[in-house]
């Protein structure tokens, strides 16, 4: 059936979860997808719906081409960016201000690995993949033919694989690690480091050039254990909380109520294989103080 006219704010605030969610999987960023919601918001409200026959696919389609230009002039900031950079971490669970559309794609490791998609190929797979769009309908978002968006999401799909088949600990589970984890670094205590971190783990920190952060992926557990007892040493943080980013555990780090860090891992036999350090403070900006 189709739509009278305007947009009620009551049809907005149902849709509102799927056009945030749509955004924040395609450009990885709270900023830029609360930004391209908005926009979608002031669009929506001033035209006129009265031939549009499915809202929630109007709106992910408008957020989808205006999602696709901002990441396409996105990643030329991003190639500029001091350091790694990591996904701008999303508040959920509990403690989250608004609900968003959850899935797969947008944990923190998806979104890692989606950052090497190409724009095209990111906005196939989240059309297809979470909104199930019609290879048509995604060709005309990309201005290309339903054969090649096909191929678009096919590779993709097939860059994502490795990260769905990893084992993914239970929740009890990371949130056990990482208080051992965090226990362990306060207190020194390097032997319990190196044994909580598989022998070829990976670090990966984001400072974006405004904190201290090791520019590059950092490997081997007692490497890690000596940075990570270092950076406390320096930064002296006194209090920490388990809370939920991107549908998983994460280790909030605070000095003075401030938040300094925010740890995500990934693990495998009780040890963590992947450690990603999120310290550039414009990153915190929308978590507030928890």
């Amino acid at each position: 059936m189709a739509l009278a006219g305007r947009l009620a704010e009551a049809d907005w605030e149902s849709h509102r979860p799927a056009v945030f969610g749509a955004a924040y999987r395609i450009l990885g960023s709270v900023a830029e997808a609360e930004d391209v919601t908005q926009e979608v918001w002031v669009r929506a409200a001033t035209a006129d719906l009265s031939e549009v026959r499915d809202l929630r696919a109007w709106l992910v389609t408008v957020t989808a081409r205006t999602s696709y230009n901002v990441l396409k002039s996105a990643r030329v900031r991003r190639e500029s960016y001091v350091g790694h950079w990591l996904p701008e971490p999303l508040l959920t669970g509990p403690d989250a201000g608004a609900q968003v559309l959850m899935d797969e794609l947008v944990s923190t490791a998806m979104l890692v690995v989606m950052e090497t998609l190409t724009p095209a190929e990111r906005v196939a797979l989240v059309l297809h993949d979470v909104f199930d769009f019609p290879f048509g309908r995604i060709a005309e978002v990309l201005g290309s033919t339903p054969a090649a968006s096909r191929k678009l999401a096919s590779r993709a799909r097939a860059r994502v694989a490795a990260v769905e088949e990893r084992p993914r600990a239970s929740r009890a589970e990371t949130e056990r690690v990482l208080k051992a984890f965090k226990g362990a670094a306060d207190a020194g205590d390097m032997a319990e480091l190196v044994e909580l971190l598989d022998p070829e783990a990976v670090y990966v920190a984001d400072g974006g050039g405004k904190v201290t952060a090791a520019r590059r992926p950092v490997r081997g557990a007692e490497t890690i254990a000596l940075l990570v007892v270092r950076q406390i040493e320096i930064r002296r943080p006194d209090a920490f909380q388990i809370i939920e980013v991107n549908g998983r555990p994460a280790l909030a780090t605070y000095r003075g109520g401030e938040l300094v860090w925010l740890d995500t891992v990934e693990i495998a036999d009780g040890r963590i294989t992947a450690f990603r350090r999120v310290a550039n403070p414009e990153k915190f900006a929308h978590l507030g103080h928890i």
